[in-house]
This record gives structure tokens, C-alpha cells and sequence, in this order.
């Protein structure tokens, strides 16, 4: 059971990571699967490729400038280059040119996710240490009011257990000869309950 969950979250940890590859790979492939049924050479097949890819870069330039939204503009700009690399690796015959084009586009997709990876890490890194500081202070909370709930129970038990004697010393001094009631309240000190031990006849 915990082999498969460290699979999972292996595999869930690295497919970011490869994700530029397998898209530029996934566009090579394609491309040269096209060259095979028939666009290698072929003028038209060129022509409707370039017109695309002129038509994303466009797109980002347009989504720059209207909104400022760097994810949509990298992802027009990442369409650009991707379906110019398809034409040119759909057009021409032989692997050399369409290999070194997918070296350099592999090349400059890690480039850019880098740049985003870092941005994450940092914000995760953040807000990790963020709540590393919250939990902190709140257990110092917690242990300080534990700490004054304890000293309060202390207080009010030794409190009472000072009042249960004195009650005991008052009572054993009241039973005791030559015993006045009247000194305890000059002292201050509440008075003892009387009891009447008289009977009537």
C-alpha cells in the first residue's frame, strides 16, 4: 500500500519535469508523420503552417498588449514556435534539421518552464515557512495558556486547601478553654457559627 502511494507521488513529482520533452517529442513524431503522407515538399502544406504559426505569434502580441497576461502570451508564442517546427520538420526530408530544431526547441521550453518552476518553488518555499512561523507561534500560544490554566488550577487548590485548614484550626481553637469568639472579629476574621446547647425545659 505505501509502495504504490510513493509510486504515485513519484511519478505525480517528475511528469512536470519531463512534460517539455514529451510536448516537444509529441510535435516531432507528429510531424514526421506528416511528412510521410504527404507533406514532404509540398508548398501548401508550408504555406498553411507558417500562416498559423504567424497567426499565434500575432495572437500573443495582440494578448500582450490588450491584456498583459504573460501565461496567455506564452502559451500564443509556445504555439508559434511549436506548429513553425511541425512545418519545417513536416516540409523537409531527412531527420538532421528536424532533430536539431527539436534539440533547440526542447532546449528553450526548459528555458522557460525553469523560469516558472523557480517562481513556484520560491511561493511554495514561502508559504511553507509561513505556516512553519504560524504553527510555531501557535503552540507557544497554546503551551503559555496551558502553562497559566495549570498555575490557576495550583493557585485556587492550594487556596482552598489553606482555607480547609484554617477552618480546622479555627474550630479545634474554638473547642479548646478560655476560647473568645468576640477577638476574632476585633481581628478582622469571621466569626464562628454558634451553636445553642441549651434546652428548654
Amino acid at each position: 500500500m505505501n509502495d504504490q502511494t510513493t509510486a504515485r507521488h513519484w511519478l505525480a513529482a517528475a511528469l512536470p519535469k519531463a512534460a517539455p520533452a514529451l510536448a516537444t517529442s509529441t510535435v516531432l513524431i507528429l510531424a514526421r508523420i506528416w511528412n510521410a503522407n504527404g507533406a514532404e515538399h509540398s508548398l501548401g502544406n508550408a504555406v498553411l503552417m507558417t500562416a498559423l504559426s504567424l497567426g499565434a505569434a500575432a495572437a500573443g502580441v495582440v494578448a500582450g498588449n490588450a491584456t498583459g497576461d504573460s501565461v496567455l502570451v506564452g502559451t500564443a508564442f509556445a504555439a508559434s514556435g511549436a506548429l513553425a517546427f511541425a512545418g519545417v520538420a513536416g516540409y523537409t526530408d531527412g531527420l538532421p534539421l528536424p532533430l536539431l530544431l527539436w534539440s533547440l526547441a526542447t532546449a528553450g521550453a526548459y528555458a522557460l518552464a525553469a523560469r516558472y518552476w523557480r517562481t513556484d518553488r520560491r511561493e511554495t518555499v514561502a508559504y511553507e515557512r509561513e505556516m512553519s512561523e504560524r504553527h510555531a507561534e501557535y503552540g507557544h500560544i497554546e503551551r503559555v495558556e496551558t502553562l497559566r490554566a495549570t498555575t490557576q488550577i495550583e493557585v485556587a487548590r492550594t487556596g482552598a486547601a489553606y482555607a480547609e485548614q484554617l477552618a480546622q484550626a479555627l474550630v479545634t481553637r474554638a473547642a479548646l478553654p478560655g476560647f473568645d469568639p468576640a477577638a476574632l472579629e476585633r481581628a478582622g476574621l469571621p466569626a464562628l457559627p454558634t451553636t445553642d446547647t441549651t434546652k428548654e425545659h
